[in-house]
């Protein structure tokens, strides 16, 4: 679990304790106050450990039969610093995938210098606006979320105008598997592999390519962008990690680093982008 956002649970767990400890009333016990709430009583002790998350209503809940109502804003606030680490995907798709794309678009804004990785798919910032779409339309599906793949791929392409600022620089590795995946209609695969063969001789893009018969000194595990030197997004089947962290950035940048000794750049990464596509047929 991410360190960061695990420590932000904890300091608003010992905050719920205090609390308890502490009610104007006289000191309650986690049983006496699982009783005034209707939870079980290890809900009480999950939340003050910092092992479960709670939801805004479980802290208005918990303050009000603690006897301070008015603390509720307070542990709120702390609760919005715990999401802020990490982002279930149910939580920030309730309006869609527009509303995630332009928090992106916004820390693009702020930084000059990007590194990503990715195993799975072609990354965001060179996808097309097809491939975009099919992305979105399967991650919908799977996260049972409001559809908004014309809204979203709207947005992304907003962001794909920084690959023409030349204050940027985006130094991007993916894996061979990300180029033959079909996560996509063969067709739009082959326009996205073409949009690749071109971002490798972009000014602001230094595109890396691991082939599948690289050797590897690390396993290619989940996608990151790493921001400037201080950020770095992590995407999970259930949530986002935004990791600020050093020493946890750090280990991202150590980890894209040793990524980048198996990589393959210009003509090199040409070959690998035209053995993909050739394995798709004709057109």
């Amino acid at each position: 679990m991410n360190a960061d956002y695990q420590q932000a649970r904890q300091a608003l767990g010992l905050r719920l304790r205090d609390l308890r400890l502490n009610a104007p009333g006289g000191r309650l016990t986690g049983l006496q106050l699982a009783a005034r709430t209707g939870w079980a009583q290890s809900k009480v002790s999950r939340l003050e450990r910092g092992n479960q998350t709670p939801t805004a209503e479980d802290i208005e809940a918990f303050a009000k039969e603690c006897g301070r109502p008015e603390a509720a804003d307070e542990l709120k606030a702390m609760l919005r610093d715990v999401e802020s680490h990490v982002r279930p995907w149910g939580r920030q798709l309730a309006r869609g995938h527009r509303a995630v794309q332009n928090a992106h678009n916004a820390e693009h804004a702020n930084a000059a210098l990007f590194r990503g990785w990715q195993p799975a798919m072609v990354t965001g910032i060179l996808q097309t606006p097809d491939y975009a779409r099919a992305v979105f339309t399967r991650n919908s599906e799977l996260q049972r979320s409001p559809r908004d793949a014309d809204a979203a791929v709207r947005s992304r392409l907003k962001r794909q105008e920084a690959l023409y600022d030349s204050t940027k620089r985006f130094h991007i590795l993916m894996w061979e598997a990300a180029l033959r995946a079909l996560v996509c209609p063969p067709p739009v695969l082959i326009s996205q592999l073409d949009r690749l063969h071109g971002a490798v001789g972009m000014d602001t893009v230094e595109l890396g390519i691991i082939p599948l018969a690289a050797s590897l000194k690390i396993q290619p595990a989940t996608g990151f962008w790493v921001y400037g030197d201080q950020r770095v997004i992590v995407e999970t089947w259930h949530a986002e990690l935004w990791i600020d962290e050093t020493a946890n950035v750090r280990t991202y940048l150590r980890t894209w680093d040793t990524l980048r000794e198996s990589a393959v750049y210009g003509a090199d990464a040409h070959n690998v982008i035209n053995a993909a596509r050739r394995a798709l047929g004709p057109r």
